[in-house]
């Protein structure tokens, strides 16, 4: 239904839970290294990915050329960041389209963000919150890409 992009995550545990999410959302879990942890396949990934990560589309990267490589040209990318007033709720998504996620203890690079501005979407917090958790963000936008998605995500 959509594809969630991980560029560069530093937690196996979270790669994992994210995994458990696009699997039951039937989105493609694209990966972008280097990672901050060793393989894909380790013991933390899986625990948190539960039996559901053998079955999942999950495509991994050596770096965002790669990923650029791969993919079409003319694909419609979100950008999830702190450094935007854009809520999230306020764009309108497709199916089909990416949504970038960065590192857990950076978030996308700056230069990714100033070159996509119009496409950048946060999630509205108080409290002089830094972030939430990148599982949770990913799940915020994705559940609220399939909201304005329904009867597309009712044919999966």
């Amino acid at each position: 239904m959509f594809n969630i992009v991980l560029l560069e995550p530093r937690m196996p545990g979270n790669v994992g839970t994210i995994g458990r999410l696009a699997y039951a959302t039937g989105s493609v879990l694209h990966l972008i290294k280097p990672y901050g942890f060793g393989e894909i396949n380790e013991k933390q990934v899986r625990r948190a990915g539960l039996d559901y990560w053998e079955f999942l589309d999950v495509r991994e990267y050596e770096n965002i050329e790669d990923f650029k490589e791969k993919n079409p040209e003319n694909i419609r990318c979100f950008y999830a960041t702190t450094k935007t007033t854009k809520p999230y709720f306020d764009a309108i998504y497709n199916a089909n389209d990416y949504f970038f996620f960065g590192r857990e203890d950076a978030g996308l690079p700056e230069e990714l963000l100033e070159n996509n501005k119009e496409f950048c979407v946060n999630i509205p917090m108080t409290n002089d919150a830094r972030s939430l958790n990148i599982a949770n963000s990913v799940s915020v936008v994705v559940y609220d890409a399939i909201r304005q998605n329904i009867e597309e995500f009712k044919k999966l």
